[in-house]
């Protein structure tokens, strides 16, 4: 094993001529050097100075030697210094992933606040939502995902939501699809910062009669309505919520698009039920917004939380990406 400290000690005693002068350039003395390079002779199993009159010089291994040595010493030295420019936050990179309610929202000025204190160090975004943002994180794709989770059911599964009327084979499609959810939302493996507690907003048709009434609406009130909902995790938290309401959601539209939701709901076509979070990005028009209980008369919300694995939150781009972000949803 050829290592580092020999192959500065060579590349001193080739450039000064002798084991004592090489040890004034180093800084040690001249029987260490002397040891360091008995030893990198013996790594290499050949001979790589000879003595000539009261100087030496480098044999034909020593040279060879000597020449790949200046590029592995300059390798290293660069590497040191990238090294040092990361963990000083001089440099780095940080690739984030997230739902695009939060790239909206907190992603912006986490990232503005971090280039304006470190702009060397660079951020990248793509928008996934869960559990997809978890494979590209546990994959190596990000540094960090932003996702989110509603409280589970008591199996541990929030079931999607079923069409009004569904047959039993749609009906275990939704089950596969539960289940795939479910496992998306183990984050035992994971660092976990919290970021906040968003609330869930009911949207009503603006000439609603539950609209304006200035008090929540209980879940149980909404029993006879059509219902617009959005992403597959958020219908099946939907479906649960109702469930312990007692009955069971009449879903006639389903849309990723917040935009797309307020509108349906403005014309008349149904109520939903969306994150706050989601109303800060979309202009409300046309619809009035009312806090939402559930059957136990709590808040309904779900936790959204910034995602890394335990080595990269030793990363200091990556740690302060993460304080960046708690302090945007602190706000």
């Amino acid at each position: 094993m050829i290592e580092a400290r020999h192959l500065r000690v060579l590349r001193a005693v080739a450039r000064t001529g002798s084991f004592s002068a090489a040890a004034r350039e180093l800084g040690c003395t001249q029987p260490a050097i002397s040891q360091q390079m008995k030893a990198l002779e013996k790594s290499v199993d050949t001979p790589l100075v000879v003595r000539s009159g009261r100087g030496m010089q480098l044999s034909e291994a020593g040279r060879v030697l000597l020449k790949h040595a200046t590029g592995i010493l300059a390798g290293l030295s660069a590497a040191e210094e990238e090294i040092a420019a990361i963990a000083g936050l001089r440099a780095g990179r940080v690739r984030l992933v997230s739902f695009p309610t939060a790239s909206s929202t907190l992603v912006p000025p986490a990232v503005a606040r971090l280039r304006d204190s470190h702009p060397g160090v660079r951020v990248s975004l793509v928008e996934a939502e869960p559990p997809e943002s978890l494979a590209m994180l546990r994959g190596g794709e990000c540094e960090i995902a932003l996702a989110f989770r509603y409280p589970q059911s008591d199996d541990g599964v929030a079931l999607p939501a079923p069409a009004h009327g569904t047959p039993r084979e749609a009906r275990a499609e939704a089950n596969l699809e539960a289940q795939q959810l479910s496992a998306g939302s183990d984050w035992s493996d994971l660092v976990v910062t919290p970021l906040l507690d968003d609330p869930l907003v009911g949207l009503l048709p603006a000439a609603h009669r539950l609209a304006g009434r200035g008090r929540p609406v209980e879940l149980a009130e909404l029993a006879g309505e059509q219902w617009i909902a959005g992403c597959p995790q958020c219908r099946g938290h939907l479906v649960e919520l109702c469930a312990g309401a007692g009955f069971e959601p009449r879903i006639d539209f389903a849309t990723d698009d917040y935009p797309a939701v307020v509108g349906l709901v403005a014309a008349g076509l149904g109520v939903a039920v969306l994150p706050r979070l989601a109303l800060e990005s979309v202009r409300p028009d046309g619809v009035s917004t009312v806090p939402v209980r559930t059957a136990a008369g709590a808040p309904a919300v779900r936790q959204v939380v910034a995602l890394t694995l335990p080595d990269l939150a030793e990363v200091p781009a990556v740690a302060l990406m993460l304080e960046r972000l708690a302090g945007s949803a602190g706000r």
